[in-house]
């Protein structure tokens, strides 16, 4: 008779003690349908549930409110709350972690090559006035080339802004916020190489152009021509972010 095999032993969770307690307590939330305002059980209850000591609880209690899940209010009515995470805290949460990832430009444009033209063919024919408006608006902030580094910049941010707003306009919440959270990426990457140094009319003059164009087909309800116009706009703005981004890291090298 065949010995039967030998079990594999589980995995070890080599997590410390108050995040295991954290996961626990963000799964009960979970189970328990919990809505954002909702109060916590006092400590002494948690202490009793999950059957851990004072301290291990209010670590992990601090390790919920860190990531915003979990609120602390004082004085009379006060306690923990279940907090609501903002889209705008989680992009800062994952840019600090990208921060350190060293990205350049062609890691943000493959990604942006792919979602940004569906989702410029999913909004044809879809926006409000106001919508349309609002677009028209960010072009309109930059009508002429900027005349100086600090107009560039304010150009490049304000460009992105653009995509942004289109991310905000779609129906889908997990596509209009990886589009953003990449143009909020950009933006920091704009900013902390110093891209926008020297101006770079070409830029300037294709993007608009492209914007300019692209609300015209979002108006008229053309989805293939947003979705070809998008993508035109994303191959030219990567080759000519990855000039200036040579160019700086030239720069950096002869300083």
């Amino acid at each position: 008779m065949d010995k039967p095999a030998p079990r594999t032993p589980a995995p070890r969770d080599r997590r410390s003690r108050p995040t295991r307690v954290a996961d626990a307590i963000k799964d009960w939330l979970v189970e328990r349908n919990m809505a954002p305002g909702d109060r916590l059980p006092g400590e002494t209850e948690l202490m009793a549930r999950f059957g851990m000591a004072k301290g291990t609880i209010r670590e992990a209690m601090r390790i919920l409110q860190a990531q915003g899940l979990i609120e602390t209010r004082t004085g009379p009515g006060g306690g923990s709350f279940v907090g609501e995470v903002t889209a705008d805290r989680a992009k800062a949460l994952l840019a600090n972690y990208f921060y350190f990832q060293h990205l350049s430009v062609a890691d943000i444009y493959q990604l942006r090559r792919v979602l940004e033209p569906e989702l410029a063919a999913s909004l044809a024919g879809r926006l409000t006035d106001d919508q349309l408006h609002d677009l028209e608006s960010v072009v309109a902030r930059y009508p002429e080339p900027a005349k100086s580094a600090e107009e560039e910049r304010d150009q490049h941010v304000a460009s992105l802004d653009f995509h942004r707003k289109l991310a905000n306009f779609s129906g889908n919440p997990l596509l209009a916020f990886v589009v953003s959270f990449m143009g909020r990426i950009l933006t920091d990457l704009t900013v902390y190489r110093r891209l926008y140094d020297p101006p770079n009319r070409e830029l300037y003059e294709k993007g608009r152009a492209y914007q300019i164009d692209l609300i015209a087909a979002l108006r008229e309800g053309r989805g293939d021509d947003a979705r070809a116009i998008m993508q035109a706009h994303m191959q030219t703005a990567e080759a000519l972010m990855q000039a200036q981004e040579a160019q700086v890291l030239r720069r950096f090298i002869a300083e």
